[in-house]
């Protein structure tokens, strides 16, 4: 058994210093600790889901950061569709603490039992190396530079499968959380023919800062952007779906530049408990735009259940500072005007007609080039 600081500022000292997760009472000694050291250099974000918190740490590492992440086994599944289809092609690296419920031999709950016997071997399966993770202040060290000479070398996550026991609780302290006035709601809405998500692009291209970040979503939200214009601020989101969010959030919060993430109806249906972490954490440059054409466009334009959604009340209702709905170009351009010179976070739900740009392309900058470049142009670093 170790301290929780063994574990955290030997971690530090190779790094890494954004942690983001789901709690686990395996893991309450790490969290707890965590949270209480913020403010020293280390940040915690509680995530809604496991996939959310892979997609956080994401954005973070693409804003400069090496990160952790932190989750029970059993919401393992939760994260292998973000670290198979995000970290993998994107080649963003995440060190993952994954505690390990229902391991064989010891008596747990019944719903731990088969996660507990394929813990590692799922690891293997989605190609994510493991080790356990370290149960001596000695052995702490050299474990987290084997972990972060792997991380390097693979440009991939790497997981530490964590026993009962092997930290020591060292107790919390957490201020509860400020009041918070009421955002604000504007309608811009003008109830006439519904432009399409290029029309939308195109405007935004034209408005955007030439230094803000803009994540967008899979499908052809991503497409679309990267026909009408290729730039180093775009990032290019494939697969991960719903994860758009997460990514933002996690840059947002790790840089002063504007963050701008255009998502889609089904995407944030799918992760709606971003909105929630979104307001809890606030950043005030982050302008989250739902594109909603009520249907899932990529694959066939089966309908949505966005028509009963108010993403702009949902918005509010999770913390957002400020929400918009708007349906027409006009309407866009006034709303996103009005976010980028407000503190946010700021919602635009943007009714838009189902289809897409007829000479429809695909990215071809591959998907690891797309996020080097982009971490590059969020850190201010040189490209290559």
């Amino acid at each position: 058994m170790i301290a929780a600081d063994d574990f955290i500022q030997r971690a530090r000292t190779e790094g890494f210093s954004f942690y983001t997760g789901v709690p686990c009472s395996f893991l309450t000694p790490l969290i707890n600790r965590v949270i209480t050291a913020q403010g020293t250099g280390l940040a915690y974000v509680g995530a809604a889901s496991e996939g959310e918190a892979v997609a956080i740490a994401a954005g973070a590492w693409l804003a400069g950061r090496q990160t952790v992440v932190m989750c029970q086994n059993s919401g393992l599944g939760n994260a292998v569709n973000p670290l198979t289809s995000l970290n993998e092609p994107f080649r963003i690296p995440s060190l993952m603490i994954v505690t390990w419920r229902g391991q064989p031999g010891l008596g747990d709950e019944p719903q731990h039992a088969l996660m507990g016997e394929i813990t590692a071997p799922l690891l293997e399966v989605i190609r994510v190396r493991h080790a356990a993770f370290p149960t001596s202040a000695r052995a702490t060290g050299p474990a987290l530079k084997r972990a972060a000479a792997a991380m390097k070398r693979d440009e991939l996550p790497f997981a530490f499968i964590m026993a009962k026991g092997s930290v020591r609780e060292d107790g919390l302290s957490q201020p509860p959380p400020a009041p918070r006035e009421p955002g604000e709601y504007h309608d811009e809405r003008e109830h006439q023919k519904l432009p399409l998500r290029a029309a939308i692009l195109e405007r935004l291209l034209a408005v955007v800062p030439d230094d803000a970040a803009v994540i967008a979503t899979t499908g052809k939200t991503g497409r679309e952007l990267f026909t009408l214009a290729d730039r180093p601020q775009h990032l290019y989101q494939v697969g991960s779906m719903g994860c758009a969010s997460g990514m933002g959030l996690g840059i947002a919060l790790n840089t002063s530049r504007k963050v701008v993430v255009l998502d889609g109806d089904g995407a944030a249906l799918m992760k709606l408990g971003t909105l929630a972490t979104i307001g809890a954490y606030a950043p005030p440059h982050l302008v989250h735009v739902v594109l909603d054409n009520g249907v899932h466009d990529s694959t066939g334009g089966q309908a949505t259940s966005s028509p009963s959604v108010d993403f702009a009340k949902a918005a509010l209702a999770c913390g957002y500072r400020h929400a918009a709905s708007c349906d027409s170009r006009f309407g866009f351009v006034h709303a996103f005007g009005a976010a980028l010179s407000s503190t946010g976070p700021t919602l635009l739900h943007v009714k838009i007609a189902p289809g897409s740009m007829e000479k429809l392309g695909r990215p071809t900058v591959p998907p690891h080039e797309v996020a080097r470049r982009f971490r590059a142009f969020v850190t201010g670093a040189p490209s290559g």
